[in-house]
């Protein structure tokens, strides 16, 4: 695999805060491989192993789309509209995404997931096609709310008709559920881990601040270029394969 240029800077992740972590009493000990320092009562992370970290992350999802694989990113977080940026970031790079609630067995009881998706579509079909104004007023009113459920927790993952590839999760903290589903089902994770989570969870973990916007953004920002890099590329590299097939089969 050809390492590629991804111009991460190291001064921008500064102005963008990715170096600060949690207070020195909040942290993991784990995570003290990629810390820095301590100032004023913070962890510091250290930039340079977030850099290289992120730039291998950058490898490995260009690779993956460029074999055409499928992304879901995971960033619940209502803090600092966290979950707004996993929206817009996801819909820029076309990947799947959650962003309001992790349901329980989303992924480990996946049948299921398609039977609720199924609905979804029918229900938007529905509605649509003027199918809802001709039912009674109070089934039409319970239809339209199980539709605006439907779409608050499965919009983001509307046109997904199998399991993805690889997932995306914006703070490993708050999205433990999804984690624990992608390690029981060997599904690829890339994740944002703060000085007070555990670094060993994720297959690529990101050493990087997962409470600002702005750190999440700058992140998000990386690895939803090297995705659609990657898709740009597969035209002309049809029958190559790249990092990613090794790493899902090992």
């Amino acid at each position: 695999m050809t390492r590629r240029y991804w111009n991460i800077n190291l001064e921008e992740m500064m102005e963008a805060g990715v170096h600060f972590g949690h207070g020195t009493k909040k942290w993991n000990p784990r995570m003290a491989p990629y810390i820095a320092a301590k100032r004023k009562g913070k962890h510091i992370t250290n930039l340079i192993r977030t850099a290289r970290f992120l730039a291998e992350a950058c490898d490995l999802i260009f690779d993956a789309a460029s074999e055409k694989k499928q992304f879901l990113i995971v960033g619940t977080k209502k803090k600092n509209r966290a979950a707004d940026s996993v929206a817009s970031a996801a819909i820029r790079a076309r990947c799947h995404y959650v962003n309001k609630k992790w349901l329980g067995g989303m992924l480990t009881n996946w049948s299921t997931t398609e039977t609720k998706l199924k609905k979804f579509r029918d229900l938007r079909v529905a509605q649509t096609t003027g199918r809802l104004n001709h039912l009674p007023k109070r089934e039409a009113a319970i239809v339209k709310r199980q539709l605006s459920r439907l779409q608050t927790y499965l919009g983001g993952i509307k046109y997904m008709t199998e399991l993805p590839d690889i997932v995306i999760i914006v703070d490993q903290q708050e999205d433990q559920k999804a984690l624990r589903e992608c390690i029981t089902l060997g599904i690829p994770t890339i994740s944002l881990i703060d000085t007070n989570s555990d670094p060993d969870l994720a297959d690529f973990p990101i050493p990087a601040n997962d409470d600002s916007i702005a750190s999440i953004r700058f992140i998000l920002n990386k690895l939803v270029y090297a995705i659609c890099e990657g898709r740009s590329s597969s035209k002309n590299n049809s029958g190559s394969k790249g990092r990613f097939s090794s790493i899902r089969n090992r």
